[in-house]
Order: C-alpha cells, then sequence, then structure tokens
C-alpha cells in the first residue's frame, strides 16, 4: 500500500486537515493507495504556485523546454517497473498495458519536446501602407490537466506534455482511481529538473471533486483545461468552464464502428477487431463498441472471430501468467456490462462466447444479431461485453455507424480501398482508420471526436493551437494617415 502527497511548487504536502482517501484494488479490495483528499484551499495553493511560475517559465527558451521534456521522457521510462506495479494494484490492468502505457506516453513527452521550436506564426498582408501585421502565439497561462484512469500514463502525459512544451505552467488533477500511478508522472518530470511549481499534482477524494475543479477553473490564472473521461461527467467540465469563461478542451466516450465490407480480408478484420474490442478489457476510449458486418461475410467473420475471443486469456494481472483481459475497473462496470447481457439476450441477441460475470475477471463476450432496440447498441459498455450488428450493403453500413450520439474513432475494412475510403469520409467521428483497428494513437496526430465525443484537439500542431492565445499585433512602419 502506498501513502502518497500532493506536489505543489516543487514540494510533496499534505492535504489541508490531513485529509486522504483510499483507492481499493479491484479484484479482492485491498487498499492500494491512501492519498491527499484535496480542499478548495489547497486547489487554490496549486494554482497560486503555477501563477508564479509562469512568470519565469513561459520566457524560457525553447531548447532549454526541449532538454527538460527529453530528460523526462528518460525518468518516465525508468519507472517502468513502478508503473506495472502501481497500475495492477489501482485498476487491475496487466502488465502489457501498462508497458504499452509507458512506452507511448514516453513517445508523447518526446514529441512534445520536438514542438518547443514549432511554435510560430505568421506575417498577415494588411491593407495599412507601412503595417507589419503579425499573428503571434504565445503561451497561455496556467494548464488544468483532468486525466482518468483507464489509459492513466498515456493520458496523463498527454494532459501536460504539450502545455509545458508550449511555455504554459499545469496543474495535473489526478484520478482518484489511480493516485499512484499518476503521482509517478509528474515525480518523473520533477526529477527531470523542471523549476518549482511549473508542474503540479494534486489528488481529491471522488466525492469533491466538482468542488476542488471549480476552485482551480475559477482561479484568474488557469487560463485552459484539458479533460478526457466520461461525456456525462464532460458537460459539467464544460459547463463550469462555461460559467468562468475558460476554453476546453474534451475529449468524451465513444461507440466506435468497426465496419466490415463485403470485400473485406475477414482474417486482417477478425485480428483488428479482437484487439480493439479487448484491449484493456474494453476499458479503453477508442474501444471497438459496434462491429457492423454486411450480411454477405457475416457468417464466415462471426465464426472466426468468436474463435478468437474464446482463446483470450483471462486472469489476475498481478500474478506471473501473461493475461490478456485483468481486471476491470470494478463491480460497477461488471454490474452495467451484465445489464446490458441481459437486455440484449431477452430481446433477440445470440451469445457466442463468455457471458454474464460474478467478479471484475470478466470474459472476452460477443453478442450477434443486436438489433437498435437493444441497450448495448446505442450504450457504451466500456467493457468486455461486445455487440454484432448485421448490416445490407454500404449505405446501411454507414447509416448504422453514426446512428450514434458519440462520434470518437471508428474504422473501416475492405480491400477495394477507393470504396472503403470513401465510406470512412460519410462516417462521424474525429477518427477513422481503414483497415486498421479503432484503437491507435501517435503523439503527432490530431486526436479528438465530434458529437458527443468532444471537442477540441491533441496532439502535434493541433495541440499547440490550443495550448496558445494567438495574438494580432501589428508595428508600425512609417505614418499613418488618419481621417481627423
Amino acid at each position: 500500500m502506498s501513502d502518497l502527497s500532493m506536489l505543489i511548487n516543487g514540494l510533496k504536502v499534505t492535504a489541508e486537515k490531513n485529509a486522504t482517501f483510499e483507492r481499493r484494488n479491484p479484484l479482492d479490495g485491498t487498499v492500494a493507495t491512501r492519498a491527499p483528499a484535496a480542499s478548495a484551499a489547497d486547489a487554490k495553493m496549486a494554482a497560486d504556485a503555477a501563477a508564479e511560475a509562469f512568470r519565469t517559465w513561459s520566457e524560457t527558451g525553447p531548447s532549454e523546454r526541449r532538454g527538460l521534456l527529453l530528460k523526462a521522457a528518460e525518468k518516465l521510462e525508468a519507472k517502468l517497473p513502478q508503473f506495472v506495479e502501481a497500475v495492477a494494484a489501482e485498476t487491475g490492468a496487466t502488465g502489457m498495458w501498462a508497458g504499452f502505457n509507458v512506452m507511448l506516453a514516453a513517445g508523447m513527452i518526446r514529441e512534445a519536446a520536438s514542438l518547443t521550436t514549432q511554435i510560430s506564426g505568421e506575417v498577415i498582408p494588411s491593407d495599412v501602407p507601412g503595417s507589419l501585421a503579425m499573428g503571434v502565439r504565445q503561451p497561455a497561462g496556467v494548464v488544468l490537466g483532468i486525466a482518468p484512469w483507464n489509459a492513466p500514463i498515456i493520458l496523463g502525459v498527454r494532459a501536460i506534455a504539450t502545455p509545458l512544451a508550449c511555455g504554459n505552467t499545469v496543474i495535473l488533477k489526478g484520478s482518484e482511481n489511480c493516485p499512484r500511478t499518476h503521482q509517478l508522472i509528474v515525480e518523473s518530470f520533477i526529477e527531470a529538473g523542471f523549476p518549482a511549481g511549473v508542474v503540479n499534482y494534486i489528488t481529491n477524494a471522488p466525492h469533491e471533486a466538482g468542488m476542488v475543479v471549480e476552485a482551480m477553473v475559477s482561479h484568474p490564472a488557469v487560463r485552459r483545461v484539458n479533460f478526457t473521461g466520461s461525456t456525462r461527467v464532460g458537460r459539467l467540465i464544460a459547463q463550469t468552464c462555461a460559467k468562468y469563461l475558460k476554453p476546453a478542451v474534451l475529449e468524451l466516450g465513444g461507440k466506435a464502428p468497426l465496419v466490415i465490407l463485403d470485400d473485406a480480408d475477414l482474417d486482417d478484420a477478425v485480428n483488428a477487431a479482437a484487439f480493439g474490442c479487448f484491449a484493456n478489457s474494453g476499458q479503453i476510449c477508442m474501444s471497438t463498441e459496434r462491429i457492423i458486418v454486411d450480411e454477405k461475410v457475416a457468417d464466415d467473420f462471426v465464426r472466426k472471430f468468436a474463435a478468437k475471443a474464446r482463446s483470450l486469456p483471462v486472469g489476475d494481472p498481478r500474478k506471473p501468467e501473461p493475461v490478456v483481459l485483468g481486471s476491470v475497473i470494478g463491480m460497477s462496470t461488471v454490474e452495467h456490462c451484465n445489464a446490458l447481457l441481459d437486455d440484449a439476450l431477452s430481446k433477440g441477441a445470440k451469445l457466442l462466447c463468455g457471458g454474464k460475470a460474478d467478479s471484475t475477471l470478466m470474459p472476452a463476450t460477443v453478442l450477434d444479431h443486436v438489433t437498435p432496440q437493444m441497450r448495448i447498441y446505442h450504450e457504451e459498455s466500456f467493457g468486455p461485453v461486445k455487440p454484432i450488428v448485421r448490416v445490407r450493403g454500404v449505405e446501411e453500413a454507414i447509416a448504422c455507424a453514426n446512428d450514434n450520439e458519440y462520434g470518437l474513432s471508428a474504422a473501416v475494412f475492405g480491400r477495394d480501398l477507393a470504396r472503403a475510403f470513401n465510406v470512412a469520409r460519410r462516417i462521424d467521428s474525429g477518427i477513422c482508420h481503414v483497415n486498421a483497428p479503432t484503437v491507435h494513437d501517435e503523439a503527432q496526430m490530431p486526436f479528438g471526436g465530434v458529437k458527443g465525443s468532444g471537442m477540441g484537439r491533441f496532439g502535434g500542431r493541433a495541440g499547440v493551437a490550443e495550448f496558445t492565445e494567438l495574438r494580432w499585433i501589428t508595428m508600425q512602419t512609417q505614418p499613418r494617415h488618419y481621417p481627423f
């Protein structure tokens, strides 16, 4: 069990009145972490520290920022064993998932380092004689990053790396479900030599999240908020940001469709679907949540996919035997998925493999002949229970893919690349992959969704645009004529 501190202005601190909360392991209920339960005053202290540090960090040159970020990537990678242990204890995820998180997160930090010399503006032609008009990008101020538990290292790093590269200071609000995992990220940045107050970390009890977030959003120095999590909570964050006129980047829930056209390579589609459906037990924002398959090839695909799903091992990630599906985050996920399963079966769906679970070790579960009358057709399962919807032709496939409030990731499989690409263009999603899984991320890509999946984009130069202020600055180089 780990006892944690918050990290504010370069110091380890406890919460006001030494308040704490506990995170328990989802498999056996043992205490994994005891962390500080921040108050509004603690939140304000973190914002004050970041605001003070912004004075000098915003003026720090790009080479120095790049060097510190590159060191942070090395420090993060060196903590791999600690991340593996913390992720298993706090979220029940596998060592394979933790290792993938560390690898991709380190790449994100290095990509952010490369951006420090790409924060550029432009000279814009002016109608005023002698006016040199420029669009200049400058650091915005303090950035509040709110990261979730499901891809904790990737999303924790994403919340802070590009803002730091742009010259902002940051506060990471750790997830109540993985405070130790998120603290390891901030420790990596501090050990790399970032000045005091540039990177800050606070934790809060679950029932006090709204209060702590509002205390920071309302702080005058906080100029950007980025949040990754559920659509329900994202709406609350957006409302709070609107109240204080603070821009927000929101990456929210998803119901990613994987469309299999009648000319698809079925073996390729099966492998991609299995990865997209069951990586981290389906607890990824991009997880394949609907497999939409043309009826001409549905029987062959279903037979192959069910066999693949049945072969995936499930087990305790803390034990040495390798597993694909570890524990889900808690019994609430089990109860939700069981309810979706019961509803679908009562309305005519066919269970191909898996079934109802009585613990957080949930098997890969696949339902065939799912229809719009079933809850799982519309609702995000965020677990390893996956529906197959059979359709007739391309138009019906596109209509089915778009028949949802979400729009984060999607995928299309077909040998006719022009046709598959045109299908991809017509799917309402921020991300779509042709002949590749719905679960995919690269640090330099514009990552984000549409509709109920959020707004704004993380990644590469798109991230620079989100975390800087674009200012119009002119310099008059010759006398100007005025009408009076």
